[in-house]
């Protein structure tokens, strides 16, 4: 009998100190983030350090992507530029200059089709097509996944989580490639920023002019402009 209420009161203890550690880590803001997998995607990076991820999409407006790695440069800002295959055949070079900034590339997909269309396969040659591209130029392996239009879909995640890829999606969308208005995009990547944020962003005319208002937004916030995997690392990169 007395073996059976320990064991009941220690239980009890273990249920009761679990739920005060839940309890602790919620007031603190406590934010692990750990990689996707299964049906999930990663939508911001730890809340708890001050730095946000820069993220452009690139399919086009490779005219402009120089002149944004100079505003990058410019402010010691490092970004996340997600690639689609059909873009990298055509550009090797500038693909090359992004890295060679330092710069983290991520797939986009081949041929910026809607993942949630696609089979299995589809899913897999899309972002081996890619991968490969970007492999054979610069010799990066490809660890992230940002699927074209945000398009989520259950064989995406599955091709994704069988090469081994975090899906990335984003905390804040600029919208930048519908409305072509700089102080839009400014206000839509800058108010009411957090620490993990990550902000969607392409090459554009309007994007490049707003770039150093938005870099300069962020910084007099104390936040430093870090990669999408500077982001979720446990320790501070």
């Amino acid at each position: 009998m007395l073996n059976r209420h320990f064991k009941t009161n220690l239980a009890v203890n273990i249920i009761i100190a679990s739920v005060l550690i839940v309890v602790a880590m919620v007031s603190l803001n406590v934010s692990y983030i750990t990689p996707a997998s299964g049906n999930t995607a990663i939508y911001h990076g730890n809340t708890n350090r001050l730095e946000v991820a820069l993220i452009f999409n690139v399919y086009w407006g490779t005219e402009y992507i120089e002149p944004i790695l100079q505003v990058l440069e410019t402010h010691s800002a490092k970004a996340t530029f997600f690639v689609g295959g059909s873009w990298v055949a055509k550009n090797g070079d500038t693909l090359k200059k992004i890295v060679s900034k330092g710069h983290e590339i991520g797939c986009h997909g081949y041929s910026h089709k809607d993942a949630k269309d696609l089979t299995y396969a589809q899913n897999t040659d899309e972002i081996m097509l890619t991968n490969k591209l970007v492999k054979e130029l610069t010799g990066i392996n490809i660890k992230l996944f940002a699927p074209p239009s945000g398009s989520l879909g259950s064989e995406m995640f599955r091709a994704c989580q069988d090469l081994n890829l975090d899906v990335i999606m984003w905390t804040r969308d600029t919208i930048d490639w519908r409305d072509k208005d700089s102080d839009l995009v400014l206000k839509r990547a800058t108010k009411d920023i957090q620490n993990g944020d990550f902000i969607l962003m392409h090459p554009t005319e309007h994007t490049l002019k707003a770039l150093p208002l938005i870099i300069g937004t962020l910084e007099g916030k104390g936040l430093s402009l870090k990669t999408v995997s500077q982001c979720l690392a446990p320790q501070q990169v």
